[in-house]
């Protein structure tokens, strides 16, 4: 499994307090409203805001707000402009670290994340610094209660899948080529599957072992980075090992 959905899963079995799921809620809302300022307001035609509200739904969260984010981002509600942007940077001992930002005052986000990198022992980087090291793919999380695992590689699989990752009893991670998302989710909903998440991700391809000590500091400063409220997402080529995910768990 890849340090990604290993960092994806712990979070999952850690849950989400009242706070954490309000922020949750502002950034999923924050994704409708930017897919539908690009792509429209009807999911049908808008692959990037079928996948936003996918994980609306799966994250419980409420239609009232799902509908005001959509009306911001189609003009029918007044709301502050966002811009997408990605910022590089370096984690300590050299791990590499995209973030994925939604923001109506970039300014006021070079600071705060400047500010966290330099408070976690990292930096921020040019651009194309370490882009190079990723490479986006469709992942998605389904779960696994009662369902057979060779009945859903096959539907996967004969709907584009690059690979299916069973090492988490109660979900499998599902890799894809990024034009084959829609496709995949398509097929699994069809024959019935739960999603409970998915995304286009930066999967590093090739991962980064350090000690534990080391890489908590790491997750240190991801974590940092994540809570900050333009943060959508964080991807870093850090490898989650097994002490690794202990250690997570127990904290």
């Amino acid at each position: 499994m890849s340090g990604h959905s290993k960092w994806s899963t712990i979070k999952r079995k850690k849950g989400a307090n009242d706070a954490k799921r309000g922020k949750l809620f502002t950034k999923i809302a924050r994704e409708i409203q930017a897919a539908a300022r690009m792509g429209g307001p009807d999911p049908d035609s808008n692959i990037r805001l079928r996948f936003a509200l996918d994980k609306a739904k799966a994250a419980n969260m409420p239609k009232d707000n799902i509908k005001r984010a959509i009306d911001r981002g189609a003009g029918t509600d007044k709301g502050a402009d966002l811009e997408e942007t990605t910022y590089e940077g370096y984690a300590p001992h050299g791990v590499a670290v995209i973030v994925e930002v939604l923001t109506d005052n970039k300014n006021r986000t070079v600071a705060e994340l400047r500010h966290a990198f330099t408070r976690g022992g990292g930096n921020l980087a040019a651009n194309g610094a370490v882009a190079w090291q990723f490479e986006r793919k469709g992942q998605i999380s389904v779960k696994m209660d009662g369902v057979d695992p060779d009945e859903l590689f096959m539907v996967a699989a004969e709907a584009g899948a690059e690979d299916i990752d069973f090492e988490d009893e109660n979900i499998a991670q599902i890799t894809t080529a990024d034009t084959d998302l829609g496709a995949v989710r398509d097929a699994l909903i069809e024959a019935g599957y739960e999603i409970e998440d998915l995304e286009l991700a930066m999967i590093p391809k090739m991962e980064v072992e350090l000690p534990v000590d080391q890489a908590m500091k790491v997750m240190g400063l991801l974590d940092r980075l994540e809570d900050l409220d333009d943060v959508q997402k964080v991807y870093s080529n850090l490898t989650m090992s097994d002490e690794l995910m202990a250690q997570l768990e127990a904290a």
